[in-house]
């Protein structure tokens, strides 16, 4: 909107406030002492009614408004010109009668006024509405009519009581007409505002209801008018007031969507706020009963039939709604206590299940089954999550038609699902499985995929008054050696398996002291440049001083990190070293620091929601730019859809640079790089140590396929000067690997920088009697 457009908007909007506020002050002088003469008692009313017109125009022709929403004020701006030709049809039928006392709702200003309602309500119903249950739609259905029918309580006192006391047939058809025609606005206004709109600004449609509940009962209070000047009507004052609602309401409803262009793409969803209207006008009602008891009206009876059935009617509401808050109640308990994909219950409801069996009076057996499928993560990873729980859903039910009436089927996340058999010795045990291994023998179709189930069962026998947390523990156990078995398989739980399962358990629980105590430390290895061996970078490489095992090497304790959940603090421990380590390192050596670091991260480091952030507040707190941070991961991590991708987008936008390490030993790897942000990509060794043949080489396909793509390579593994003279020969400007150098203590490598060497095989470490990587041994 232009300033001059908005200039001129205000000053329609100050002309319609200014003839509303003169039509009520005129009219109400009128009423205490005629003055003035009568033509400008009904000149507000027609020039209300222009100026509205103009403000709905304008906003019906707005660029900014959706097309339903333009729609529907176009019909509104009829539908308010036909009004004002109503109104102006009155005045002229007024000021030119004989008699200007009495209604003078003619033919004229009936043929204009109706149609007009007419176009509001269709223009009301035709909104699009936002999705509604069918219980939602009954209550608003009742609060509209509770509305409705109190205003035709009122309107029956006030007005068509008095036209069918007078015996003037006429003056009884228009005064019914306009109250039919008056509820059903009243109607059709109420239920649009209790009702979430799509295209139509909530407080614009509140202000058009105010607008047509003044317009409905404004003519009800023609006897108290008459009592003061015959000749003066509430037609005088109500509509320039209706005139100037409808017009603040398309000023609203301009000024919001102007908003909502500034904010695109930002949706502020709205809630149905609770409605005090149907409460209201059962409060009206009964303070109209008080009054014509009071006062002993001929119409009392009437007064209370209406009040009783407000009454029936705001009582039948509520019944829906306690019946509705009690669905609701129930739903929100069977999300709490089931799993939200296979419905079954989850894990809180199974540690239920499983207190009440083993905490039952007697002595009887109890068994724990503990299901994993296996290779599932493959499914999500090449055929994607949507199969993937889609396969879930399937076992889920073939889970539950296993078992009998009193055990529970539980699922306990990921791929994990479990059992529990009540009253089952071990070989009531052995039948289930039994009948879950063969539901699970044939494959599931999911999307047009024939999936195969292996599975692996661990089941655990115990009786009541065992403790809970020790029977899944050893389900676990027997879970991971059935996992050693071909095919689905299940076994019970031995007191032999549970030597390497307790070691790994005790190595758990040492691993999260280590982290806190200080015995991780980080070796790095330096990454060269082929052409002349000069330091340009480093990789970071954890490793355990364990205080009785002696220095573990991170194939000893990763798999337990990442099953314990300590892969996380562990990760972020390695990225806090590494940091410090590579800002000491510039501080003291300047331009001889290495350029990079590289540092391994985890898929469950990927996962958690304020990686990015923890990344970005390493990097200000330590004052390093984003660049010289490289971020290893593996080609199965990279694939992971969701919260993965969105760190690594997130991180690219930082300035860190993302490397896809032990390249060529995944799958999908085309679509990887194409899909994920990289920038560089590591040789895995084992195509590094090929032997020299007559064959082309396959890292001569990758440094050709990471030209093509722009992307930086770094041949991991090498260890004669052979493969260090092909790779260069090839293209490959950067190696790491054993005929450079081997991991060593950041003290060490701060020498050779230091000392500005290039490494060759004559610059060998001396031994620090570490373990080192060899090849195929998982990093950090």
């Amino acid at each position: 909107m232009t300033d001059r457009e908005g200039a001129s908007v205000d000053r329609l909007m100050r002309a319609s406030a200014g003839t509303a506020l003169f039509a009520l002050l005129w009219v109400a002088l009128n009423l205490v002492h005629p003055v003035g003469p009568r033509f400008l008692l009904w000149l507000p009313v027609v020039a209300g009614g222009i100026v509205a017109f103009l403000v709905l125009l304008r906003t019906a022709r707005s660029d900014a408004l959706p097309q339903p929403t333009r729609r529907f004020w176009k019909q509104l701006t009829g539908a308010v010109a036909l009004v004002t030709a109503g109104m102006a049809a009155q005045a002229i039928e007024v000021l030119t009668s004989a008699d200007p006392r009495g209604p003078h709702s003619g033919a004229a200003m009936l043929s204009f006024c109706g149609p007009a309602v007419l176009i509001i309500m269709y223009a009301l119903f035709r909104l699009p509405l936002g999705r509604q249950s069918a219980g939602e739609i009954v209550r608003i259905v009742l609060d509209a009519a509770t509305v409705a029918l109190a205003a035709a309580v009122f309107i029956w006192h006030y007005s068509t009581r008095q036209a069918l006391e007078s015996n003037d047939k006429t003056g009884v058809y228009l005064s019914l007409l306009v109250t039919l025609i008056a509820l059903l606005a009243v109607f059709a206004v109420v239920k649009f505002v209790l009702t979430s709109r799509l295209h139509v600004d909530n407080k614009a449609l509140r202000l058009l209801g105010v607008a047509m509940f003044v317009g409905a009962v404004g003519p009800m209070f023609r006897p108290l008018f008459e009592r003061a000047d015959p000749t003066v009507f509430p037609n005088m004052a109500g509509p320039p007031l209706v005139f100037f609602l409808a017009a603040w309401a398309a000023d609203r409803q301009r000024s919001a969507a102007t908003v909502a262009t500034r904010r695109r793409g930002v949706v502020e969803p709205r809630r149905r706020p609770f409605s005090l209207l149907p409460y209201a006008a059962v409060a009206a009602v009964d303070t109209l009963l008080i009054s014509v008891t009071v006062s002993d009206s001929p119409d009392e009876g009437v007064v209370v039939g209406s009040a009783v059935l407000l009454m029936a009617l705001v009582v039948i509401r509520q019944s829906l709604a306690f019946r509705d808050n009690g669905k609701l109640l129930a739903r929100l308990d069977h999300g709490a206590t089931h799993d939200g994909l296979t419905q079954l219950p989850n894990r809180v409801l199974f540690h239920a299940r499983l207190d009440t069996a083993l905490t039952a009076p007697g002595d009887r057996p109890v068994a724990v089954a503990l299901i994993d499928l296996d290779d599932f993560k493959e499914v999500n990873d090449t055929l994607g999550h949507e199969v993937g729980d889609q396969l879930l859903i399937g076992v889920a039910k073939r889970l539950e038609g296993c078992v009998r009436v009193e055990d529970t089927v539980a699922r306990l996340g990921g791929d994990e699902f479990v059992v529990v058999l009540d009253d089952a010795d071990p070989g009531a045990a052995d039948l289930a499985a039994e009948r879950m291994m063969n539901a699970l023998l044939q494959p599931i179709y999911a999307d047009g995929h024939e999936l195969p189930i292996r599975a692996s069962i661990g089941i655990a026998d115990g009786r009541t008054g065992d403790e809970a947390s020790v029977l899944l523990r050893h389900a676990d156990i027997a879970m991971y050696a059935a996992k050693k078995l071909h095919g689905t398989a299940y076994l019970h739980y031995d007191p032999t398996m549970a030597t390497t399962g307790s070691d790994h358990a005790h190595l758990g629980a040492e691993l999260r002291e280590a982290i806190t105590d200080g015995q991780l430390f980080l070796l790095y290895q330096p990454i060269v440049s082929l052409d002349d061996g000069r330091i340009i970078g480093a990789e970071a490489l954890v490793r355990w001083a364990h205080p009785t095992r002696g220095t573990l090497a991170p194939d000893s304790f990763i798999p337990v990190a990442e099953r314990t959940g300590l892969i996380v603090p562990l990760g972020r421990w390695v990225l806090r070293t590494a940091f410090a380590q590579l800002a000491s390192w510039i501080a003291e050596y300047d331009e001889a620091a290495p350029r990079v670091l590289n540092v391994n991260v985890s898929a469950r480091d990927l996962r958690e929601a304020g990686f990015a952030d923890a990344v970005a507040a390493l990097l200000a707190e330590h004052r390093i730019t984003a660049d010289r941070i490289v971020l290893e991961i593996t080609e199965t991590m990279a694939v992971e859809p969701g919260q993965s991708v969105t760190n690594l987008h997130r991180l690219r936008a930082l300035g860190v640079r993302i490397s896809l390490d032990d390249f060529g030993t995944g799958h999908s790897t085309l679509t990887l790089l194409h899909d994920c942000p990289i920038d560089e990509i590591k040789l895995d060794r084992s195509f590094t140590q090929t032997p020299i043949d007559n064959r082309v080489p396959i890292s001569a396909a990758v440094i050709h396929l990471a030209q093509v793509l722009g992307l930086h390579a770094v041949a991991e593994g090498v260890e004669t000067a052979e493969q260090a003279e092909q790779l260069l020969e090839l293209g490959y400007l950067a190696a790491q690997g054993y005929y450079f150098a081997r991991p060593m203590p950041p003290v060490r490598l701060g020498e050779l920088l230091g000392a500005g060497v290039s490494l060759t095989p004559a610059f060998s470490q001396p031994d620090t009697g570490l373990p080192e990587l060899t090849a195929g041994t998982p990093r950090s």
